[in-house]
């Protein structure tokens, strides 16, 4: 018995995959399989070997904690049968908070992105100061270049950390406007608005 516990520990691809365990458990975002190749100076195919293995002994139903690929990379998180206790003891601030404001603001982010403020504001019909810097302060939104043709103005962009607030692989996993109902045509057609008045 021990002989085969050796055997076991010893085994290349469940070592590479105890090395990707702690690289996950002590990243502070999601880690892609390139980056995750990179921390443990191993191959690509290897690592999601590795990722399988991992996915297997933390799925859900199994553990206490769940590995999933989420904003482009791979993260732990907690069980669903556990997050009511994880909710009583800890209560992230990233989402804590969010004002109607902060949404549509992150909405128009999201779908329409890069995005200044002035075009958040034309959106919104409001101005869009505090509510950008208090999403960039929580990190959802972060800076990405500058419009030339509208006066250097800021453009702003989604973060992995949305992503992985929202429990979104990609932005290309944010639901279609169709599949939103109401006022979904409204949207668009401002959104499309926005999208034809700035420069090719």
């Amino acid at each position: 018995m021990e002989r085969t516990l050796r055997l076991i520990a010893s085994n290349p691809a469940d070592v590479l995959a105890r090395t990707i365990e702690a690289l996950l458990v002590v990243a502070s975002a999601p880690l892609s399989v390139e980056e995750l190749a990179a921390a443990a100076d191993d191959d690509r195919e290897r690592v999601k070997t590795a990722l399988a293995l991992l996915a297997e002994r933390y799925r859900e139903g199994r553990s206490g904690i769940v590995l999933e690929h989420v904003a482009g990379g791979w993260a732990f998180r907690a069980a669903r049968e556990a997050s009511e206790a994880c909710a009583r003891l800890f209560e992230r601030p990233v989402e804590r908070g969010l004002s109607a404001a902060a949404l549509e603001t992150l909405a128009i982010v999201a779908y329409l992105g890069p995005a200044t403020r002035p075009e958040i504001a034309r959106l919104r019909g409001v101005a869009a100061d505090s509510v950008v810097a208090g999403l960039l302060e929580r990190g959802l939104i972060a800076e990405a270049g500058r419009d030339e043709h509208a006066g250097g103005a800021v453009r702003y962009r989604t973060t992995p950390l949305f992503e992985r607030v929202f429990g979104l692989e990609s932005l290309s996993a944010l639901p279609r406007l169709d599949d939103l109902g109401g006022d979904a045509d409204e949207i668009r057609d401002r959104l499309e608005a926005i999208a034809e008045k700035r420069p090719a």
